[in-house]
Formats: structure tokens, sequence, C-alpha cells
């Protein structure tokens, strides 16, 4: 059963319902990004730049959620999304590598820390 957040244990996460969320390509860039990241990085739901309302943001990381890919956690008055590289390992091997040597071929957009620059 999945906890109070949402997210599933490592043996419910279905093969399937992981799919269909890397089938979005702007959930397939977060995750692209974050397999990119040092292990452990945590990362500001805003900071990937998606160019999408903030209840659309919401709906796409609640998809990585509840299907396994990512865990978010409170950090003050911040929503933090971390990639469950340990658990889609040990569930799904290869996965993380697939997606590792086929990164996001979104292209390339100007994000507000760039603009801030």
């Amino acid at each position: 059963m999945p906890d109070s957040e949402g997210h599933p244990d490592v043996d419910e996460m279905d093969f399937r319902t992981v799919l269909q969320a890397l089938a979005d390509s702007l959930r397939y860039e977060v995750i692209s990004t974050l397999v990119r990241e040092p292990l452990g990085t945590e990362r500001h739901c805003t900071s990937f730049g998606l160019p999408v309302s903030k209840s659309t943001r919401s709906h796409h990381f609640r998809i990585l959620r509840e299907a396994g890919l990512i865990r978010q956690v409170d950090r003050g008055n911040s929503r933090m999304a971390q990639l469950r590289t340990a658990d889609l390992q040990a569930r799904f091997p290869g996965l993380v590598d697939l997606i590792r040597d086929n990164p996001s071929r979104l292209p390339e957009r100007e994000t507000l820390s760039d603009t801030a620059q």
C-alpha cells in the first residue's frame, strides 16, 4: 500500500504504470534530468523549468510519484523531488541505465534561472 504521500513500496511498482508515466515528454525530461544528477540529489519542482502552469506541474509530479519514479519530501515551504534510483534498480534492473543512455530530446529552453543572470 502506498504511504500517506502516495509513494508505492518497491514491490508495488507496476512496469506499465512506470512506462505510462515516462511516455509523457515533460515527465521523461524530469526523470532524464534527475538520472544525470549525483545520487541523492533533491530538486525543487520549479527548478526543471517546465513550460506549464503550477497545477499542471503538480499533476506531472503526482504521476511520477505515484508510479514510484520519484520521492517527494517537504522542505519547509518547498516540495523537493528525488529519483528513487535504488528502488528502480531493484525493481526494474537496467531501467535507470536505459534512461541515462537515452536523454530527453526536448529542445533547450530558457529557464527562469537563465533569464535572471
